[in-house]
């Protein structure tokens, strides 16, 4: 089973329908499985307020594994490298890490530049398509 990790920098701008939003529907497509920490739940619907978008944001994440956010995967999250890596991006990455791990997914979705530094540095794959 292929799984991809993706982050609010990706599902996002799926939500605001930004212009990049088909292509990574697109690349969405290409995994049998979506992996997400519960902090994409809390980031994503609280964007989803902000724009007046919670249904949609509801849709989205029912597709959606979420990995819980424990006293155990703050405390890898803090000792995480690269140490550039922010906060919230770390305990994003630590949520990638585990599964990647266990083979449970192929790649990370992001656009965020640390995630995606911190991603390279595990040897994670990482997706960033643009639009067409």
């Amino acid at each position: 089973m292929a799984g991809l990790y993706l982050d609010t920098s990706a599902l996002g701008r799926v939500l605001l329908g930004e212009p990049d939003a088909e292509t990574i529907r697109d690349t969405l497509a290409g995994y049998d499985a979506w992996w997400s920490s519960a902090l994409l739940a809390v980031e994503l619907r609280r964007l989803a307020r902000r724009e007046g978008l919670e249904a949609l944001a509801d849709r989205l994440l029912a597709n959606v594994r979420l990995t819980d956010v424990d006293r155990a995967s703050l405390d890898r999250a803090s000792r995480l490298d690269p140490v550039e890596v922010a906060t919230l991006d770390a305990i994003h990455l630590d949520a990638a890490v585990e599964p990647a791990g266990r083979s449970a997914i192929n790649a990370v979705l992001t656009y965020d530049r640390q995630l995606q530094t911190g991603c390279a540095h595990h040897g994670l794959v990482v997706e960033a398509p643009v639009a067409r």
